[in-house]
C-alpha cells in the first residue's frame, strides 16, 4: 500500500492508469469517485474526467493529521468492474 501526501490548501490531480497490460481491448465506460471519511472540510472531489484508458480527479482540501482512502470504481464496456483505492495523509507543508 502506498501513502501520498497532500497538503491541505493544494488543489491536485491524481491519475490512476488502467492501461497497461490490464483492459484487455476494453474501455472504461463509467468512473466514480468516493472519499472516505466524508467529513466537514475533508478532502474533495471537486472535478473527474476520463480517456478511456485513465481516470483522474482533481482533489481539494483536507483536513492536516487526516488520512483518507479515496477510491475510483469503474465499469469497462463489457461490463465487468474494479476499484482501485489511494491512501493519502493531509500534512501542512
Amino acid at each position: 500500500m502506498s501513502l501520498y501526501l497532500k497538503d491541505p490548501e493544494a488543489s491536485l490531480d491524481w491519475t490512476i492508469d488502467w492501461s497497461p497490460n490490464y483492459l484487455g481491448g476494453q474501455s472504461i465506460i463509467s468512473s466514480l469517485w468516493n472519499v472516505e471519511p466524508a467529513e466537514p472540510g475533508g478532502i474533495v472531489v471537486q472535478s473527474s474526467i476520463n480517456d478511456g484508458q485513465r481516470t483522474m480527479a482533481t482533489l481539494g482540501g483536507g483536513l492536516p493529521g487526516h488520512v483518507y482512502r479515496v477510491g475510483n470504481r469503474i465499469t469497462l464496456s463489457d461490463g465487468r468492474g474494479d476499484e482501485r483505492t489511494l491512501t493519502v495523509r493531509v500534512e501542512q507543508r
